[in-house]
């Protein structure tokens, strides 16, 4: 028996780095997955992996910044699993590089803020409303540890709307709370997502790893542990709580 037998999840974003880890390992605790991402190859492949190894997954595309295309989605999801247990929004990324704010363009501030903020806000907003019809649901969003704890290295607009998002969640999880849904808030930092092994150098790799309490830095699995355990009724009794996963670094 898996701890999250009869489940249905969606995780935004699990094509590929950490929401592949999520979706893997909803899927590998019994829950029966929706894998989302914009390339239907690469959502593909991981639907067709947890299918391989015993599990229940379908493939979802859709831009998570347009409520119709997620509304969409979503009727596809009831469609074919069934109403939404779980939903992991994940999906985002920093799309504006690191510069002085003055130097930072209106349109890349848009893009950072819209691709992150706003996505989760639609994606929450779309399935929160079933959820509370049924009076039960787990709903986990993606902050970062750039909304935590500022840093002048950090792309300031992907800091704000992490900080933003994880606000957000304290507010839906009050808001929520009394219809038996809850709300929490994962934010990592530095992952080393493949891509990140590949654009980190070794060298820089251990650096950062030195700035950490737990002397690495993190990985996938590490942040689809704490979203499993936030997903499960072992966290029955745990809302608006913004789990820091950055082995430490943010107490310094």
């Amino acid at each position: 028996m898996g701890t999250l037998d009869g489940r249905v999840a969606l995780v935004t974003g699990s094509s590929r780095g950490i929401g592949e880890a999520i979706v893997t390992e909803l899927a590998r605790r019994g829950a029966a997955v929706a894998v989302h991402g914009r390339d239907q190859e690469a959502t593909g492949k991981v639907a067709r992996a947890i299918q391989d190894d015993g599990g229940t997954a379908i493939e979802v595309t859709g831009d998570v910044t347009s409520f119709d295309q997620v509304e969409s989605m979503r009727r596809t999801i009831e469609r074919r699993l069934g109403a939404l247990d779980i939903l992991v929004a994940n999906a985002g990324g920093s799309f504006t590089p690191p510069a002085p704010l003055e130097e930072i363009s209106e349109q890349g501030w848009r893009a950072t803020i819209d691709g992150n903020l706003l996505a989760t806000f639609l994606t929450v907003k779309s399935f929160l409303a079933g959820m509370k019809q049924r009076g039960r649901g787990a709903i986990i969003t993606m902050a970062s540890s750039a909304g935590r704890v500022a840093d002048a290295r950090a792309p300031i607009p992907y800091g704000a709307a992490k900080a933003a998002i994880a606000l957000m969640t304290q507010h839906v999880a009050a808001q929520a709370g009394p219809y038996g849904i809850r709300v929490n808030c994962i934010a990592p930092e530095t992952i080393l997502t493949e891509r990140n092994r590949e654009r980190i150098p070794q060298a820089q790799q251990t650096s950062m790893a030195g700035f950490h309490p737990l002397e690495r830095l993190g990985t996938p699995a590490d942040v689809a542990a704490a979203a499993a355990f936030l997903a499960s009724d072992d966290a029955a009794w745990i809302t608006g709580l913004v789990l820091d996963v950055t082995g430490g670094a943010v107490m310094r």
